[in-house]
Protein backbone atom coordinates (compact mmCIF):
# COMPACT_ATOMS: atom_id res chain seq x y z
CA UNK A 1 0.00 0.00 0.00
CA UNK A 2 2.98 2.31 -0.45
CA UNK A 3 3.96 2.44 2.99
CA UNK A 4 0.17 3.86 3.72
CA UNK A 5 -2.15 3.69 7.01
CA UNK A 6 -5.84 3.78 6.02
CA UNK A 7 -8.76 5.04 7.30
CA UNK A 8 -12.37 4.51 6.31
CA UNK A 9 -14.97 7.29 7.19
CA UNK A 10 -18.31 5.86 7.30
CA UNK A 11 -18.96 2.06 7.44
CA UNK A 12 -22.08 1.68 5.34
CA UNK A 13 -22.57 -0.03 2.18
CA UNK A 14 -19.55 1.53 0.52
CA UNK A 15 -17.57 1.87 3.25
CA UNK A 16 -17.07 -1.17 5.37
CA UNK A 17 -16.22 -3.46 1.92
CA UNK A 18 -14.14 -0.66 1.47
CA UNK A 19 -12.32 -0.96 5.30
CA UNK A 20 -12.51 -5.00 4.93
CA UNK A 21 -10.72 -5.41 1.79
CA UNK A 22 -7.40 -2.92 3.20
CA UNK A 23 -7.80 -4.80 6.84
CA UNK A 24 -7.14 -8.14 5.04
CA UNK A 25 -3.83 -6.59 4.09
CA UNK A 26 -2.78 -4.57 7.14
CA UNK A 27 -4.41 -2.27 9.81
CA UNK A 28 -7.50 0.00 9.17
CA UNK A 29 -8.74 2.49 10.93
CA UNK A 30 -12.99 1.56 10.18
CA UNK A 31 -14.80 4.79 11.79
CA UNK A 32 -18.16 5.85 11.82
CA UNK A 33 -20.59 8.27 13.86
CA UNK A 34 -23.01 6.10 14.81
CA UNK A 35 -21.78 3.81 18.41
CA UNK A 36 -24.71 1.64 17.74
CA UNK A 37 -23.01 0.72 14.23
CA UNK A 38 -19.27 0.51 15.72
CA UNK A 39 -20.40 -2.13 18.13
CA UNK A 40 -22.29 -4.37 15.99
CA UNK A 41 -19.09 -4.55 13.79
CA UNK A 42 -17.22 -5.31 16.73
CA UNK A 43 -19.88 -7.96 17.46
CA UNK A 44 -19.17 -9.61 13.77
CA UNK A 45 -22.63 -8.47 13.27
CA UNK A 46 -23.14 -6.38 9.83
CA UNK A 47 -27.05 -5.48 9.13
CA UNK A 48 -26.32 -4.25 5.72
CA UNK A 49 -25.39 -8.31 4.89
CA UNK A 50 -22.31 -7.05 2.45
CA UNK A 51 -19.93 -8.64 4.84
CA UNK A 52 -20.22 -12.17 6.66
CA UNK A 53 -18.84 -12.29 10.25
CA UNK A 54 -15.86 -14.59 9.30
CA UNK A 55 -15.02 -11.40 6.58
CA UNK A 56 -15.23 -9.21 9.53
CA UNK A 57 -13.10 -11.35 12.12
CA UNK A 58 -10.35 -12.42 9.78
CA UNK A 59 -9.43 -8.62 8.79
CA UNK A 60 -7.42 -6.35 11.35
CA UNK A 61 -10.05 -3.15 10.84
CA UNK A 62 -9.97 -1.31 14.23
CA UNK A 63 -13.67 0.03 14.80
CA UNK A 64 -14.11 3.67 16.18
CA UNK A 65 -16.60 6.43 16.80
CA UNK A 66 -13.83 8.29 18.20
CA UNK A 67 -12.20 10.99 15.10
CA UNK A 68 -9.18 10.92 17.62
CA UNK A 69 -8.16 7.48 16.10
CA UNK A 70 -7.78 8.73 12.42
CA UNK A 71 -5.02 10.33 13.41
CA UNK A 72 -3.29 7.24 13.27
CA UNK A 73 -3.61 6.91 9.43
CA UNK A 74 -2.51 8.89 6.55
CA UNK A 75 -4.60 8.18 3.89
CA UNK A 76 -8.33 8.76 4.75
CA UNK A 77 -10.99 7.29 2.86
CA UNK A 78 -14.08 9.62 2.91
CA UNK A 79 -17.39 7.31 1.71
CA UNK A 80 -20.41 8.88 3.82
CA UNK A 81 -23.71 9.18 1.60
CA UNK A 82 -25.01 12.01 -0.47
CA UNK A 83 -28.28 11.98 -0.13
CA UNK A 84 -31.21 14.46 -1.78
CA UNK A 85 -33.25 16.51 0.35
CA UNK A 86 -36.94 16.61 -0.23
CA UNK A 87 -36.64 19.02 -2.74
CA UNK A 88 -34.60 17.00 -4.62
CA UNK A 89 -31.27 19.05 -4.39
CA UNK A 90 -28.25 17.42 -3.12
CA UNK A 91 -27.70 17.31 0.58
CA UNK A 92 -24.11 17.86 1.64
CA UNK A 93 -24.36 17.57 5.23
CA UNK A 94 -22.77 13.96 5.82
CA UNK A 95 -20.14 14.63 3.36
CA UNK A 96 -19.08 18.06 4.86
CA UNK A 97 -19.35 16.41 8.34
CA UNK A 98 -17.26 13.90 7.62
CA UNK A 99 -14.68 16.37 6.06
CA UNK A 100 -15.04 18.61 9.13
CA UNK A 101 -13.71 15.38 11.34
CA UNK A 102 -10.92 14.35 9.03
CA UNK A 103 -9.65 18.15 8.70
CA UNK A 104 -9.21 18.10 12.73
CA UNK A 105 -7.14 15.43 12.52
CA UNK A 106 -4.98 16.22 9.21
CA UNK A 107 -1.10 16.66 9.50
CA UNK A 108 1.44 17.20 6.88
CA UNK A 109 1.13 14.59 3.93
CA UNK A 110 -1.78 12.85 4.25
CA UNK A 111 -4.01 12.24 1.38
CA UNK A 112 -8.00 12.25 1.51
CA UNK A 113 -10.01 10.45 -0.60
CA UNK A 114 -13.43 10.49 -1.27
CA UNK A 115 -15.91 8.18 -2.88
CA UNK A 116 -19.06 9.47 -2.02
CA UNK A 117 -20.73 10.40 -5.08
CA UNK A 118 -20.94 14.43 -5.79
CA UNK A 119 -21.48 16.98 -8.31
CA UNK A 120 -18.10 17.82 -10.67
CA UNK A 121 -16.34 20.43 -9.01
CA UNK A 122 -17.49 19.69 -5.10
CA UNK A 123 -14.43 17.31 -3.95
CA UNK A 124 -12.11 20.23 -4.86
CA UNK A 125 -14.50 23.05 -3.69
CA UNK A 126 -16.59 22.10 -0.94
CA UNK A 127 -14.73 19.49 0.45
CA UNK A 128 -11.05 20.94 -0.18
CA UNK A 129 -12.50 24.43 1.47
CA UNK A 130 -13.63 22.41 4.81
CA UNK A 131 -10.29 20.29 4.82
CA UNK A 132 -8.27 23.58 4.81
CA UNK A 133 -10.31 25.65 7.12
CA UNK A 134 -10.40 22.60 9.61
CA UNK A 135 -6.77 21.86 9.83
CA UNK A 136 -4.90 25.07 8.76
CA UNK A 137 -3.29 23.20 6.41
CA UNK A 138 -2.78 23.94 2.47
CA UNK A 139 -3.99 21.76 0.38
CA UNK A 140 -1.27 20.67 -2.75
CA UNK A 141 2.06 21.88 0.05
CA UNK A 142 0.89 20.01 2.99
CA UNK A 143 -1.67 17.48 2.02
CA UNK A 144 -3.50 16.36 -1.07
CA UNK A 145 -6.83 15.53 -2.70
CA UNK A 146 -7.94 12.45 -4.89
CA UNK A 147 -11.27 10.93 -5.52
CA UNK A 148 -12.05 7.28 -6.58
CA UNK A 149 -16.25 7.07 -6.95
CA UNK A 150 -17.54 3.68 -5.47
CA UNK A 151 -19.11 1.21 -8.08
CA UNK A 152 -20.43 -1.12 -5.01
CA UNK A 153 -23.64 -2.99 -5.88
CA UNK A 154 -25.69 -3.64 -2.76
CA UNK A 155 -25.98 -7.13 -2.81
CA UNK A 156 -24.09 -8.34 -5.43
CA UNK A 157 -21.79 -10.93 -4.29
CA UNK A 158 -20.14 -11.52 -8.02
CA UNK A 159 -19.42 -7.51 -8.49
CA UNK A 160 -17.73 -7.03 -5.50
CA UNK A 161 -14.86 -3.85 -4.27
CA UNK A 162 -12.55 -6.01 -5.43
CA UNK A 163 -14.08 -7.62 -9.41
CA UNK A 164 -14.80 -3.95 -10.47
CA UNK A 165 -12.48 -1.67 -12.03
CA UNK A 166 -11.78 1.00 -9.82
CA UNK A 167 -11.68 4.30 -10.86
CA UNK A 168 -8.76 6.83 -9.60
CA UNK A 169 -8.35 10.69 -9.64
CA UNK A 170 -6.23 13.27 -7.65
CA UNK A 171 -4.71 16.84 -7.44
CA UNK A 172 -1.73 16.05 -9.18
CA UNK A 173 0.31 13.13 -10.72
CA UNK A 174 2.57 12.58 -7.74
CA UNK A 175 -0.66 11.82 -5.34
CA UNK A 176 -2.48 9.90 -8.39
CA UNK A 177 0.31 7.41 -8.26
CA UNK A 178 -0.17 7.07 -4.90
CA UNK A 179 -3.57 6.57 -5.14
CA UNK A 180 -3.41 4.42 -7.64
CA UNK A 181 -1.10 2.38 -6.54
CA UNK A 182 -3.04 2.03 -2.85
CA UNK A 183 -5.96 0.67 -4.13
CA UNK A 184 -4.63 -1.78 -6.77
CA UNK A 185 -3.48 -3.43 -3.48
CA UNK A 186 -6.35 -4.70 -2.53
CA UNK A 187 -8.40 -4.26 -6.12
CA UNK A 188 -8.03 -7.77 -8.25
CA UNK A 189 -9.67 -5.59 -11.22
CA UNK A 190 -7.16 -2.96 -11.36
CA UNK A 191 -7.68 0.76 -11.43
CA UNK A 192 -8.45 3.38 -14.31
CA UNK A 193 -6.71 6.65 -14.24
CA UNK A 194 -9.27 9.51 -14.86
CA UNK A 195 -7.58 12.53 -16.53
CA UNK A 196 -8.43 14.47 -13.11
CA UNK A 197 -10.98 14.76 -10.02
CA UNK A 198 -14.01 16.19 -12.34
CA UNK A 199 -13.51 14.26 -15.15
CA UNK A 200 -14.01 10.76 -12.02
CA UNK A 201 -16.65 12.50 -10.62
CA UNK A 202 -18.88 13.28 -13.85
CA UNK A 203 -18.44 9.80 -15.16
CA UNK A 204 -19.47 8.28 -11.35
CA UNK A 205 -22.78 10.46 -12.33
CA UNK A 206 -23.11 9.44 -15.44
CA UNK A 207 -22.90 5.94 -15.08
CA UNK A 208 -26.14 6.18 -12.95
CA UNK A 209 -27.88 8.79 -14.91
CA UNK A 210 -27.74 6.43 -17.86
CA UNK A 211 -29.21 4.05 -16.42
CA UNK A 212 -31.58 6.51 -15.35
CA UNK A 213 -33.07 7.27 -18.49
CA UNK A 214 -32.93 3.95 -20.19
CA UNK A 215 -34.91 2.60 -17.33
CA UNK A 216 -37.05 5.65 -17.72
CA UNK A 217 -37.72 5.11 -21.79
CA UNK A 218 -38.73 1.35 -20.73
CA UNK A 219 -41.17 2.78 -17.75
CA UNK A 220 -42.97 4.81 -20.74
CA UNK A 221 -43.18 2.22 -23.08
CA UNK A 222 -44.62 0.21 -20.61
CA UNK A 223 -47.48 2.54 -19.57
CA UNK A 224 -47.81 3.32 -23.58
CA UNK A 225 -48.34 -0.31 -24.54
CA UNK A 226 -50.44 -1.06 -21.53
CA UNK A 227 -53.06 0.96 -23.54
CA UNK A 228 -52.30 -0.82 -26.62
CA UNK A 229 -52.97 -4.17 -24.35
CA UNK A 230 -49.41 -5.55 -25.02
CA UNK A 231 -47.09 -7.36 -22.59
CA UNK A 232 -44.19 -4.99 -22.38
CA UNK A 233 -41.70 -7.63 -21.58
CA UNK A 234 -42.77 -9.67 -24.93
CA UNK A 235 -41.46 -6.77 -26.36
CA UNK A 236 -38.66 -6.40 -24.74
CA UNK A 237 -37.89 -10.32 -25.03
CA UNK A 238 -38.27 -9.84 -29.27
CA UNK A 239 -36.19 -6.97 -29.62
CA UNK A 240 -33.66 -8.60 -27.76
CA UNK A 241 -33.20 -10.62 -30.24
CA UNK A 242 -31.66 -7.92 -31.90
CA UNK A 243 -27.55 -8.07 -31.34
CA UNK A 244 -27.78 -3.94 -30.39
CA UNK A 245 -30.64 -3.57 -28.54
CA UNK A 246 -29.59 -2.78 -25.23
CA UNK A 247 -32.96 -5.30 -22.98
CA UNK A 248 -33.48 -2.47 -19.71
CA UNK A 249 -36.62 -3.39 -17.92
CA UNK A 250 -39.04 -0.98 -16.23
CA UNK A 251 -39.88 -1.06 -12.41
CA UNK A 252 -39.38 1.20 -9.88
CA UNK A 253 -35.84 3.70 -9.46
CA UNK A 254 -35.05 4.16 -5.82
CA UNK A 255 -31.84 3.16 -4.01
CA UNK A 256 -28.81 5.27 -3.23
CA UNK A 257 -27.64 6.05 -6.82
CA UNK A 258 -29.86 5.52 -9.59
CA UNK A 259 -32.84 7.63 -8.17
CA UNK A 260 -30.45 10.20 -7.02
CA UNK A 261 -27.07 10.55 -8.78
CA UNK A 262 -28.98 12.35 -11.73
CA UNK A 263 -30.15 15.06 -9.40
CA UNK A 264 -27.04 15.70 -8.31
CA UNK A 265 -25.91 16.64 -12.18
CA UNK A 266 -28.96 18.64 -13.11
CA UNK A 267 -28.23 20.56 -10.04
CA UNK A 268 -24.91 21.52 -10.90
CA UNK A 269 -26.15 22.23 -14.65
CA UNK A 270 -28.67 24.39 -13.40
CA UNK A 271 -26.43 26.89 -11.34
CA UNK A 272 -24.33 27.25 -13.97
CA UNK A 273 -27.39 27.94 -16.43
CA UNK A 274 -28.77 25.48 -18.22
CA UNK A 275 -31.71 22.98 -17.17
CA UNK A 276 -31.33 20.17 -18.40
CA UNK A 277 -34.62 18.74 -20.49
CA UNK A 278 -33.85 14.95 -21.02
CA UNK A 279 -32.33 14.40 -17.61
CA UNK A 280 -35.10 15.80 -15.67
CA UNK A 281 -38.08 14.09 -18.03
CA UNK A 282 -36.42 10.98 -17.22
CA UNK A 283 -36.13 11.68 -13.85
CA UNK A 284 -39.76 12.46 -14.12
CA UNK A 285 -40.95 9.48 -15.37
CA UNK A 286 -39.43 7.70 -12.99
CA UNK A 287 -40.69 8.98 -9.55
CA UNK A 288 -43.86 8.74 -11.34
CA UNK A 289 -43.85 5.39 -11.52
CA UNK A 290 -45.02 4.58 -7.51
CA UNK A 291 -48.37 6.33 -8.46
CA UNK A 292 -49.03 4.87 -11.77
CA UNK A 293 -48.80 1.81 -10.33
CA UNK A 294 -51.07 2.32 -7.63
CA UNK A 295 -53.78 3.93 -9.63
CA UNK A 296 -53.84 0.95 -11.98
CA UNK A 297 -54.76 -1.34 -9.00
CA UNK A 298 -57.07 1.12 -7.85
CA UNK A 299 -58.81 1.25 -11.31
CA UNK A 300 -58.94 -2.48 -11.41
CA UNK A 301 -60.92 -2.89 -8.22
CA UNK A 302 -63.42 -0.49 -9.18
CA UNK A 303 -63.91 -2.26 -12.21
CA UNK A 304 -64.40 -5.30 -10.27
CA UNK A 305 -67.33 -3.29 -8.61
CA UNK A 306 -65.57 -3.61 -5.21
CA UNK A 307 -66.42 -1.36 -2.11
CA UNK A 308 -62.66 1.14 -1.93
CA UNK A 309 -63.97 0.77 1.91
CA UNK A 310 -63.62 -2.74 2.74
CA UNK A 311 -60.53 -3.05 0.16
CA UNK A 312 -56.99 -5.07 1.83
CA UNK A 313 -53.68 -4.27 -0.19
CA UNK A 314 -50.44 -6.51 0.31
CA UNK A 315 -47.72 -4.96 -0.66
CA UNK A 316 -44.53 -7.76 -0.66
CA UNK A 317 -41.87 -6.07 -0.27
CA UNK A 318 -40.68 -2.29 1.00
CA UNK A 319 -36.45 -2.55 0.68
CA UNK A 320 -35.07 -0.23 -2.89
CA UNK A 321 -33.80 -3.36 -4.40
CA UNK A 322 -34.27 -7.14 -4.33
CA UNK A 323 -32.19 -9.25 -1.03
CA UNK A 324 -31.49 -6.58 0.88
CA UNK A 325 -32.80 -4.87 4.00
CA UNK A 326 -32.02 -1.49 2.21
CA UNK A 327 -34.74 1.09 2.40
CA UNK A 328 -33.54 4.16 0.85
CA UNK A 329 -35.19 6.35 -1.12
CA UNK A 330 -37.11 3.31 -1.61
CA UNK A 331 -39.80 4.31 -4.41
CA UNK A 332 -42.59 1.42 -2.91
CA UNK A 333 -43.53 4.33 -0.75
CA UNK A 334 -44.51 6.30 -3.60
CA UNK A 335 -47.19 3.15 -3.99
CA UNK A 336 -48.04 3.50 -0.27
CA UNK A 337 -48.31 7.25 -0.50
CA UNK A 338 -50.78 7.13 -3.69
CA UNK A 339 -53.12 4.52 -2.14
CA UNK A 340 -53.54 5.94 0.90
CA UNK A 341 -55.44 8.54 -1.09
CA UNK A 342 -58.02 5.78 -1.17
CA UNK A 343 -60.07 4.37 1.84
CA UNK A 344 -58.39 1.27 1.47
CA UNK A 345 -56.58 -0.87 3.69
CA UNK A 346 -52.66 -1.32 3.36
CA UNK A 347 -50.42 -4.11 5.04
CA UNK A 348 -46.81 -4.14 4.12
CA UNK A 349 -44.66 -7.19 4.91
CA UNK A 350 -40.82 -7.57 4.08
CA UNK A 351 -38.73 -10.21 5.65
CA UNK A 352 -35.23 -7.91 4.89
CA UNK A 353 -36.50 -4.71 5.87
CA UNK A 354 -35.94 -3.60 9.40
CA UNK A 355 -39.57 -2.66 10.71
CA UNK A 356 -38.25 0.04 12.92
CA UNK A 357 -35.90 1.71 10.62
CA UNK A 358 -38.86 1.58 8.18
CA UNK A 359 -41.15 3.32 10.63
CA UNK A 360 -38.74 5.98 11.98
CA UNK A 361 -38.01 6.48 8.20
CA UNK A 362 -41.07 6.60 6.42
CA UNK A 363 -43.62 6.78 9.09
CA UNK A 364 -44.94 3.26 7.66
CA UNK A 365 -45.64 -0.21 10.42
CA UNK A 366 -45.11 -3.13 8.55
CA UNK A 367 -47.01 -6.46 9.39
CA UNK A 368 -45.69 -9.44 10.06
CA UNK A 369 -46.46 -12.53 8.02
CA UNK A 370 -48.20 -14.65 10.13
CA UNK A 371 -50.40 -11.28 10.81
CA UNK A 372 -51.72 -10.63 7.60
CA UNK A 373 -54.86 -10.79 6.52
CA UNK A 374 -57.06 -12.13 3.48
CA UNK A 375 -56.63 -9.46 1.00
CA UNK A 376 -58.22 -8.16 -2.79
CA UNK A 377 -55.27 -7.15 -4.09
CA UNK A 378 -51.46 -8.23 -3.82
CA UNK A 379 -48.76 -6.23 -5.39
CA UNK A 380 -45.51 -7.93 -5.80
CA UNK A 381 -43.47 -4.67 -4.97
CA UNK A 382 -40.08 -6.46 -4.51
CA UNK A 383 -39.05 -9.50 -5.98
CA UNK A 384 -37.09 -11.13 -2.90
CA UNK A 385 -36.01 -14.75 -3.51
CA UNK A 386 -38.09 -15.75 -0.23
CA UNK A 387 -41.09 -14.49 -2.25
CA UNK A 388 -40.27 -16.09 -5.76
CA UNK A 389 -39.45 -19.63 -4.64
CA UNK A 390 -42.89 -20.02 -3.28
CA UNK A 391 -44.50 -17.65 -6.30
CA UNK A 392 -48.28 -18.45 -6.44
CA UNK A 393 -48.71 -20.37 -3.60
CA UNK A 394 -47.78 -17.11 -1.29
CA UNK A 395 -50.04 -14.92 -3.61
CA UNK A 396 -53.31 -17.38 -3.27
CA UNK A 397 -52.14 -17.80 0.50
CA UNK A 398 -52.73 -14.36 0.81
CA UNK A 399 -55.28 -13.55 -1.44
CA UNK A 400 -59.83 -13.46 -0.02
CA UNK A 401 -60.51 -15.08 -3.71
CA UNK A 402 -59.48 -16.23 -6.51
CA UNK A 403 -61.11 -13.05 -8.09
CA UNK A 404 -58.51 -11.00 -6.81
CA UNK A 405 -55.92 -8.65 -8.20
CA UNK A 406 -52.11 -9.21 -8.10
CA UNK A 407 -49.10 -6.67 -9.76
CA UNK A 408 -46.45 -8.09 -10.01
CA UNK A 409 -43.88 -5.05 -10.83
CA UNK A 410 -40.88 -7.19 -12.58
CA UNK A 411 -42.96 -10.05 -14.49
CA UNK A 412 -41.22 -12.42 -12.03
CA UNK A 413 -44.31 -14.49 -11.50
CA UNK A 414 -44.84 -17.15 -14.14
CA UNK A 415 -48.28 -16.17 -15.71
CA UNK A 416 -48.86 -19.63 -17.39
CA UNK A 417 -49.65 -21.05 -13.91
CA UNK A 418 -51.96 -18.42 -12.53
CA UNK A 419 -54.96 -19.31 -10.97
CA UNK A 420 -57.85 -18.84 -12.40
CA UNK A 421 -59.83 -15.94 -12.66
CA UNK A 422 -56.77 -13.43 -11.04
CA UNK A 423 -56.45 -10.49 -12.86
CA UNK A 424 -52.65 -10.45 -12.98
CA UNK A 425 -51.03 -7.42 -14.11
CA UNK A 426 -47.40 -6.41 -15.23
CA UNK A 427 -45.69 -3.16 -15.61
Amino acid sequence: MSKRSVSVIGLGYVGLPVAIAFGQIAKVIGFDINQKRIDELKNGIDKTGEVISSELSASDVDFTSDSNDLMKADFHIIAVPTPIDDAKKPDLNPLLLASRAVGKILKKGDIVVYESTVYPGATEGECATILQDESGLMIGIDFFLGYSPERINPGDKTHTFKTIKKVVSAQDANTLEIVANVYSSVVDAGVFKAASIKVAEAAKVIENTQRDLNIALMNELAIIFKRMDIDTHDVIETAATKWNFLPFKPGLVGGHCIGVDPYYLTYKSTSLGYLPQVILSGRETNDGMGKYIADTVIGNLKNKNKDLNGIIITILGITFKENVPDIRNTRVVDIITALRDHPVTIQVYDPYADSLDVRSEYQINMTEFDDLKSSDAVILAVSHDDFIVQGWALISKLLNSENGVVYDIKSTLDRNNRPKNINLLRL
